[in-house]
């Protein structure tokens, strides 16, 4: 969406980097702000591009900081980098989330037995242009994954850019198999290893690691929308046991957690002042074989 651009804080790959988002000037949030849909008729939805394809850095958008911008997750007090994992090289889509949706930790759903992960849902874009940091992109939906990551529902939309070339070919799972086929296999077998090489077991999924259609996916993207808007509008208070989310939002109808242009938790968030990326290890950059044996 043109009216959509990154403020880009720091330098990447450092702790102090931070893309946050702005419209027409004024900053707005990255999980409240931008809506779920870019034409609900039509089922196109915005997606929040957080990690380009081909790239390695583990960006996310921020639950715990104002205007939650993305940043680079940490662990340990290091900056967190996957793995490539033969035959891949860095994340294999254009990885990011949907706004105002929220993987609800209280609850468990009914077909993975597992509650939510605490985050906006994750989206996998797998047309052939490769996207940037803070890129708001149009989607349609293919379909979905259950990852199940240390014992919480981790869903995986699979989508494609309405501007990519075979975008009106690709209106279910099963035109995946057939414009791409071998990429389903592919993306379970990413998910699966990526964290082996840093001496983590593997993934698993549900439903066998199965893509389950369009029409599953959309209800998921619907039941966490509908969560987001729970807590959202303080039906589930953002601080709890469980989770702890900002929520400051200038959009929102009926949000008590709205704020206007001159509150100042909008102030302070940082002028933009972008900089080259930060060198990384050479270690980032290191091949693994991942053996199914």
């Amino acid at each position: 969406m043109s009216s959509y651009t990154p403020r880009v804080v720091g330098a990447p790959n450092t702790l102090e980097h931070r893309v946050y988002l702005e419209k027409e000037g004024t900053p707005v949030s990255l999980f409240h702000d931008v809506p779920l849909y870019a034409n609900e008729a039509k089922n196109i939805y915005n997606m929040v591009v957080e990690i380009p394809r081909w790239s390695n850095a583990k960006l996310e958008i921020s639950k715990d900081e104002p205007f939650n911008p993305i940043k680079q997750d940490i662990k340990k007090g290091k900056l967190r980098f996957v793995r490539n994992c033969f035959p891949h090289k860095g994340y294999i889509w254009n990885y990011g989330a949907f706004p105002q949706t929220w993987e609800d930790p209280t609850h468990s759903h009914p077909d993975t037995n597992a509650r939510g992960d605490n985050d906006p849902i994750d989206v996998c874009e797998i047309g052939e242009q490769v996207g940037y940091t803070g890129q708001i992109k149009q989607v349609k939906v293919l379909g979905v994954m259950a990852l199940l990551d240390e014992g919480e529902t981790d869903w995986k939309v699979l989508a494609i850019d309405i501007k990519d070339p075979l975008a009106d070919k690709l209106n279910d799972v099963e035109d995946i198999h057939k414009h791409f086929p071998g990429f389903i296999d592919a993306t379970r077998d990413w998910f699966r290893i990526y964290k082996i090489p840093d001496g983590k077991p593997e993934n698993n999924f549900a439903f066998d690691g199965a893509a389950k259609d369009k029409k599953y996916a959309v209800s998921v993207i619907e039941e966490t929308h509908e969560a987001w808007k729970r807590l959202i509008l303080n039906s589930i208070p953002p601080k709890g046991e469980l989770y702890d989310i900002k929520v400051s939002n200038t959009t929102v109808e009926n949000s008590p957690y709205k704020v206007g242009a001159e509150d100042d938790v909008v102030k302070h968030v940082p002028e933009a002042s972008p900089k080259p990326a930060a060198p990384i290890d050479e270690s980032i950059d290191k091949w693994f074989y991942v053996s199914n044996l």
